[in-house]
């Protein structure tokens, strides 16, 4: 994050992300104004608070894949809500602060996966020799010469780092863990650990039973069991609630769906009124309580987007405007973008379907030509029917590829190449029989 200024930031979200630069301008900004933020004074810290952002745009143009890649970029713990789930109960709606709970636990995965690797290299050594030692009454019995038992330990660590024994299956002794079991949350937002007290009880959590596994399935076992006994989970707990609260990245899709359309003023308007006031305080700042201990939501960066075909961004209502001071709209996709979108990203759409297809061992070719007439064929569909953005073109793709996707074990070529002539024939004249949305996701 350091090294990384607003235009590198915007360059990294190009690699995936085709056009929309005022959005990828205005969140590379924010993010850039976090690390600025870090190195000020911790009196004017306490003084900035993050600019979030509300988006505006269509589906599909990429909302919801900037504020993804965003987080991936500065390695931030980063949760995807839709407002929408805060209607389910009425006017109260459901708790809004399971979000923060949610970002903390993304947080503590993500720090307990950095830890965890860097201790890899000596759990692995350490579950290695363990499993020397578990195989190694079963190669002596096996074994018909006059080795020794070093020499035995030493072929069958080499077996072991070469995969030689990964299908073997072999007993082991492995701790027992019961499952948890899922009770309502108690009043300050934390869960019961009801095994933790009935073990406190009666002694329990050292049982342990007998599971057959492959050597490769022990292995995996063996060094996530080394590497838990090396962290020190105290202190992934605190750097997650650190990480949570001040890099956090949250964010509320379909919030047009909560805000009330102008000149109406009850039935569910006023429940998509409750339900903004529900969201109000995490996004102001307060204080929330998770088991694993209270996280400040003030610099947490919250980003919103919704279509708002419907109701507009003023039909907000005023204290949850003013908390989203950065506003972006998003363009709609040209048939020029459609072009990009099949060629330049990095998870390309075209490269999709050639990696899929290479599983089987076909190749598959595309022309300019084709990749102009998919483009055309996406662009027409979103302008005739409903917009699906970037989605249409899966749409086109599977219909133009069905049969080659069904056939792809039976092909002897082993080779494909889709032309304008292709695309004419399996997508032109069907196109306008054909319902392409049964193929959306």
């Amino acid at each position: 994050m350091d090294t990384l200024t607003p235009k590198q930031i915007v360059q990294e979200l190009d690699r995936y992300i085709i056009g929309q630069d005022e959005a990828k301008i205005a969140v590379a900004i924010a993010l850039r104004n976090r690390y600025r933020r870090s190195k000020l004074s911790p009196e004017m810290r306490e003084e900035i608070t993050p600019k979030n952002i509300l988006m505006k745009g269509p589906t599909g143009v990429g909302k919801t894949e900037i504020a993804r890649r965003l987080a991936k970029i500065v390695k931030a713990p980063f949760v995807k809500v839709e407002a929408t789930k805060f209607t389910e109960v009425g006017y109260v709606g459901r708790d809004v602060e399971s979000i923060i709970r949610d970002l903390v636990e993304v947080s503590i995965r993500m720090v307990k996966d950095e830890k965890f690797k860097e201790v890899l290299p000596r759990a692995t050594e350490i579950a290695e020799r363990n499993l020397v030692e578990i195989i190694l009454p079963l190669r002596k019995r096996a074994e018909t010469g006059d080795k020794s038992d070093a020499e035995l330990r030493e072929e069958l660590l080499k077996d072991i780092r070469a995969g030689h024994l990964d299908g073997i299956t072999i007993k082991m002794e492995v701790k027992a863990t019961p499952k948890p079991i899922q009770l309502n949350q108690n009043a300050h937002g934390g869960e019961i650990d009801m095994n933790g007290i009935i073990g406190n009880i009666f002694g329990g959590g050292g049982q342990k039973k007998v599971r057959t596994l492959t050597v490769k399935q022990a292995m995996d076992f063996m060094i996530n069991q080394e590497s838990e006994k090396m962290v020190d989970q105290d202190a992934i707990v605190t750097e997650a609630l650190q990480r949570a609260e001040q890099d956090g990245v949250v964010f509320l899709d379909e919030i047009d769906k909560v805000a009330a359309s102008s000149g109406r003023e009850h039935g569910h308007d006023v429940s998509r009124e409750g339900v903004q006031r529900d969201i109000l305080p995490i996004v102001e700042g307060c204080t929330v309580q998770t088991k694993h201990g209270t996280i400040r939501t003030d610099f947490i960066l919250f980003v919103a987007a919704g279509a708002f075909h419907i109701s507009k961004m003023e039909d907000l209502i005023p204290e949850l405007q003013g908390r989203f001071p950065i506003r972006v709209e998003l363009n709609n996709l040209t048939e020029a973008d459609f072009v990009r979108i099949l060629r330049e990203p990095d998870n390309a759409v075209l490269k999709q379907y050639k990696a899929l297809l290479g599983v089987d061992g076909v190749e598959l070719n595309f022309t300019d030509d084709a990749i102009d007439e998919i483009a055309k064929v996406a662009f027409i569909e979103n302008e005739n029917n409903e917009n699906l953005g970037a989605r249409r073109l899966h749409a086109v793709m599977e219909h133009l590829l069905k049969d080659v996707l069904y056939e792809a074990d039976d092909n002897e070529t082993k080779q494909i190449n889709v032309d304008k002539a292709f695309v004419d024939e399996h997508i032109g004249s069907a196109l306008r029989e054909t319902n392409l949305k049964r193929y959306i996701i």
